[in-house]
C-alpha cells in the first residue's frame, strides 16, 4: 500500500511539474520573470481554455509565453504586452475579459438569469399560496359510505 501511495504521489508531482513554465523559458532578470508570470496568469490557453498559459503544457501556450517574454525584454509595458497578445489572438485570450458592450452578456447574463429565476420562483410561490383550494363537498351517498368505512362497515 505504501508503494502505491508513493507512486501516486510521484505521478501527481510529475504532472504538476510538467505543467509549469519550462526552465528554458525563464528570463534571467527576476523582475522581468515576475512580470511575465503576472501577465501569464491573466492569459487563457487557447487549447485548454480553462487554464492560464503558465499552467498549460500546450505548444500554443508555450508560444504565447515566449511571445510575452520577447515583448517584455523589448521594453514593453505589461499593458502593451497584453494588448499585443489580444491583437494577435483576440479578446478570448483574456481570462478576465473587459466590461464592454461585446462582453455584457458574459458579465451580466448570469446575475440576470439568477434574478429572473428568483423572481419566477417568488411569483410561483405567491400564486400557490393565494390560490384557494378547490374542494367540493361530499354528496350524501359519499358521506354515508365514508361513515361506514370509518366505523368498519362496508356500506
Amino acid at each position: 500500500m505504501r508503494r502505491f501511495l508513493l507512486l501516486l504521489a510521484m505521478l501527481l508531482l510529475t504532472t504538476v511539474a510538467a505543467r509549469a513554465v519550462e526552465p528554458a523559458e525563464r528570463l534571467a532578470d527576476p523582475a522581468l520573470e515576475s512580470r511575465a508570470r503576472a501577465i501569464g496568469s491573466q492569459l487563457r490557453c487557447l487549447v485548454c481554455q480553462n487554464e492560464s498559459i503558465d499552467e498549460s503544457g500546450a505548444d500554443l501556450a508555450h508560444d504565447i509565453r515566449m511571445f510575452v517574454r520577447e515583448r517584455l525584454t523589448a521594453g514593453n509595458t505589461n499593458a502593451a504586452v497584453i494588448q499585443a497578445v489580444v491583437d494577435r489572438y483576440g479578446a478570448f485570450v483574456l481570462l478576465k475579459p473587459p466590461v464592454e458592450p461585446a462582453t455584457y452578456v458574459l458579465w451580466y447574463g448570469p446575475p440576470a438569469l439568477l434574478a429572473i429565476g428568483l423572481l419566477g420562483t417568488l411569483v410561483w410561490l405567491k400564486r400557490r399560496q393565494s390560490a384557494p383550494a378547490e374542494t367540493t363537498p361530499l354528496s350524501a351517498d359519499e358521506t354515508r359510505r365514508l361513515d361506514g368505512l370509518i366505523r368498519g362497515n362496508d356500506a
